[in-house]
């Protein structure tokens, strides 16, 4: 176990760039993930990450002790700065270094598939995710406006779902959609549109969902035939774009043996 107590060293100094910077992250193409829950998703599909980092007070607690087991690289930093890597107010104790995975297959033009356009909360791209590994989705392709995929907040909030998909980042949807054999499908808020639960979903889908405030944008529209409407029978403007996703994901599984 390494100790680090100034932060002029420079090995602490690299640790906060990668921990504050995406650009870095793409550079050395690594990931820093930040609690005992994302450290045991990443060991359960990887293996031991790459370097472990863990504050003074965080080895003391049993399951963040427990994750330390047969680590080769473990750096031990005073809590003070800890807190300066940590990405939430509140640290967790334990973040480690990990090489980013990378998708293993070519996106499929015949696999079911969710694409975000332009979603750039990270919080609704994490919740994204969560939901299409729960739903059994495993090819999500995002527009290269859509927030950093690998970022520490889209991470956590998706709370280890990203190690169980296909992730596709920076990808020309319109060309993709172009080339689909499946059935691609947005939603609008269109009372005309038919409704999410009239619409077959046996076959292979490709789910759009747009951007918070823009929405799907019109080169993307353009290629999707296929437009339903989710019913709000208690009324309102819209739902979140991570609600609606839920929702049509876990109707298509609904829908299928």
């Amino acid at each position: 176990m390494k100790t680090i107590v100034s932060r002029d060293n420079p090995h602490f100094k690299a640790l906060k760039k990668l921990c504050q910077s995406g650009h870095e992250r793409r550079k050395t193409g690594r990931v820093v993930l930040d609690g005992v829950h994302l450290l045991q998703s990443y060991a359960e599909c990887f293996g031991v990450p790459e370097e472990i980092i863990v504050s003074e007070s965080g080895r003391l607690k049993a399951e963040i002790a427990a994750c330390l087991v047969g680590a080769d690289a473990i750096t031990l930093l005073p809590d003070a700065l800890f807190r300066e890597l940590a990405p939430v107010e509140t640290p967790t104790g334990i973040m480690a270094v990990a090489a980013r995975p990378s998708a293993t297959t070519h996106p499929s033009a015949d696999a079911d598939a969710i694409l975000l356009d332009g979603v750039q909360d990270p919080g609704n791209v994490g919740s994204i995710l969560r939901s299409a590994a729960a739903a059994g989705f495993r090819q999500i392709l995002l527009s290269p406006d859509c927030a950093q995929v690998w970022s520490p907040r889209v991470l956590r909030a998706a709370m280890g779902a990203h190690f169980r998909l296909e992730l596709h980042e920076d990808v020309n949807l319109p060309d993709f959609l172009g080339a689909y054999r499946g059935q691609a499908i947005l939603t609008v808020l269109d009372e005309s549109a038919t409704s999410l639960y009239s619409c077959d979903l046996t076959g292979p889908v490709a789910w759009v969902f747009g951007s918070e405030g823009q929405g799907v944008r019109p080169a993307v529209m353009q290629v999707v035939k296929t437009r339903i409407r989710i019913p709000m029978p208690g009324g309102g403007e819209s739902l979140n774009v991570a609600a609606a996703a839920a929702i049509c994901l876990f109707e298509t599984v609904r829908q299928r043996p």
